[in-house]
């Protein structure tokens, strides 16, 4: 009942509102619209000012989302990037090292059998290496090894399509040699290897007066027949004197940990 009384009274303030505005005239009618704008006007102002706020920050979000969308894809392609040039600077290496050896096989006065290193087994690194040429394509034991770089030692044992090589590292692998600008010679040797490092090399049965500089050559001198004169060998390093005679410790020509491919001497071209 009470119920049904609020909707009486709520009609009737309606019925008494549109009875009002209509025996209102215009300009009052004008009047109270002005004035009911300018209460609303603040609220309508705040909600367009809220409308432009909400709006600017999901475009913000969207931006923020599709900067960090674009600096992945950036990311993605840089390591791409790197990982091709990589790739590319690996072949580039490979190429000169190729064109080098080429060209060095067009200028020696050797005949070269190229081969590469198939085996290198770590107990033995500095001792022997297994390559991919033998008996086949006309390799015998005792045959100089070498790459444009100078002397790695020579064939050893030799099947009809693989050869081992005994480096220059090892102790049993003599080379007669002399030193550029004197008259010094001697036999160059490996010194077996500790658990700690790399072999010496040295350039023995010196004379005490040689007084080698470091950075001075040394050239393979022919003598014994195995090695042909003139190949480089390595470059002193110290000179010592001991109570018989006088030697000198060797930096190798040739990095004989990192070698990958090698020349055969079968002949010479002249």
């Amino acid at each position: 009942m009470k119920y049904r009384g609020n909707i009486l009274a709520v009609t009737a303030f309606l019925v008494s509102v549109i009875g009002l505005f209509v025996m209102t005239s215009p300009r009052t009618v004008q009047q109270i619209q002005s004035r009911f704008l300018g209460i609303l006007a603040p609220f309508l102002k705040q909600g367009s000012s809220l409308e432009r706020r909400y709006t600017g920050f999901r475009e913000g979000l969207r931006t923020l989302k599709q900067l960090e969308e674009e600096a992945q894809r950036l990311m993605i392609a840089n390591k791409e990037l790197s990982a091709t040039n990589q790739t590319l600077r690996g072949l580039e290496a490979e190429n000169n090292r190729l064109r080098n050896a080429l060209g060095y096989r067009r200028r020696a006065v050797f005949q070269l059998m190229p081969s590469q290193i198939t085996v290198r087994d770590a107990s033995t690194w500095y001792s022997t290496l297994k390559i991919d040429r033998g008996k086949a394509q006309l390799i015998q034991p005792d045959m100089p090894v070498l790459t444009e770089e100078g002397l790695v030692g020579k064939t050893q044992v030799v099947s009809d399509h693989a050869s081992s090589v005994l480096l220059i590292s090892d102790e049993n692998c003599k080379v007669a040699a002399t030193v550029e600008g004197t008259r010094e010679q001697g036999i160059v040797r490996g010194e077996r290897a500790s658990h700690t490092g790399a072999p010496v090399i040295s350039l023995n049965y010196l004379s005490k007066q040689a007084n080698l500089k470091p950075g001075q050559k040394v050239y393979t001198s022919g003598i014994g027949g195995v090695f042909p004169p003139g190949v480089l060998v390595g470059a002193v390093k110290e000179f010592k004197v001991r109570e018989l005679d006088a030697y000198a410790t060797l930096i190798p020509a040739v990095d004989l940990t990192t070698i990958q491919d090698v020349f055969v001497v079968v002949g010479d071209n002249r």
